[in-house]
This record gives structure tokens, C-alpha cells and sequence, in this order.
């Protein structure tokens, strides 16, 4: 029997276990102008923030706090990788 959930299961079973996904996205896609220094925190005690980052820098995801890293940090972490 063919299961499509096990070709996705490696690379979501890091989001499983981060902590964002116990505390819900507001704080880590707030409203623009808000601050991001809850999510920045919780980050700091996540085990998954190396993973996180990759995966966004990867995705190129452009919205929200990811890895501890805003979307303007990210963006800047992405001019000096090239």
C-alpha cells in the first residue's frame, strides 16, 4: 500500500517538534510593524532553530519569523550567502 505522508514525514517531523508549533503562529507572523522579540525568544529555546532556518532560507520563505531570524534578517542572510 503506497502512503503519501511518507514522502513529506522527514521534513515535517522537525516542525512537529518545534516550538512554535505549542504556541500558535500569531507570534511568529505578527502584523507588520509589531514586534517579533516573543518569537525571537521562543526560538532561542527551540532545538529545531538550525533546521528551521535552513528549511527557510531553502523555501525562500519571504513572511514571518523562522529560525529566530525575521524577514528582513533572512533576506540579509541571503544577499551575503550570494
Amino acid at each position: 500500500m503506497h502512503n503519501d505522508t511518507t514522502l513529506t514525514e522527514p521534513e515535517l517531523t522537525w516542525q512537529e517538534q518545534a516550538l512554535c508549533a505549542q504556541t500558535g503562529p500569531d507570534f511568529f507572523f505578527p502584523e507588520p510593524g509589531s514586534s517579533v522579540r516573543e518569537a525571537k525568544r521562543i526560538c532561542r529555546l527551540c532545538d529545531m532553530r538550525q533546521t528551521c532556518l535552513a528549511y527557510a532560507l531553502d523555501n525562500d520563505e519571504r513572511f514571518g519569523v523562522w529560525g529566530g531570524l525575521s524577514e528582513k534578517e533572512r533576506q540579509s542572510l541571503r544577499q551575503e550567502r550570494a
